[in-house]
């Protein structure tokens, strides 16, 4: 994929329905974290606030969902439908988000990157 200045033309590169599904996954991350900002990171979406939290990716059939490993660890057990690895969760195209659960993870590295500028 070519490198993308910015999210909505990053999104513009995928087909109609994962194009549904990557919009449904920023506009998730952003009523969660409203205050988060949103640039290019690793090539992909990221939202950043005291420090980044998460990103999200498009591929063939899978939406990538990249929370850190301790986004992952810590809701392993309602992450453990879908393929994963230490860091990145796979939600398949053809099947619904868990929007819900994409809420909790998202808050969830707020209030652990919130914690980490404490103690700085």
């Amino acid at each position: 994929m070519k490198k993308t200045a910015n999210v909505d033309e990053y999104i513009s590169g995928f087909p109609k329905e994962t194009q549904k599904l990557l919009k449904q996954m920023r506009a998730t991350i952003k009523k969660a974290a409203p205050k988060a900002e949103e640039k290019i990171s690793y090539g992909m979406p990221g939202y950043d606030l005291n420090g980044m939290l998460v990103w999200f990716g498009g591929y063939g059939k899978h939406i990538g969902f990249y929370p850190k490993p301790s986004g992952i660890k810590n809701f392993q057990k309602e992450l453990s439908v879908y393929k994963q690895s230490k860091g990145a969760v796979q939600f398949p195209l053809d099947k619904p988000l868990p929007t819900g659960l994409i809420t909790k993870i998202v808050k969830f590295r707020m209030k652990e990157n919130s914690q980490k500028t404490k103690k700085n």
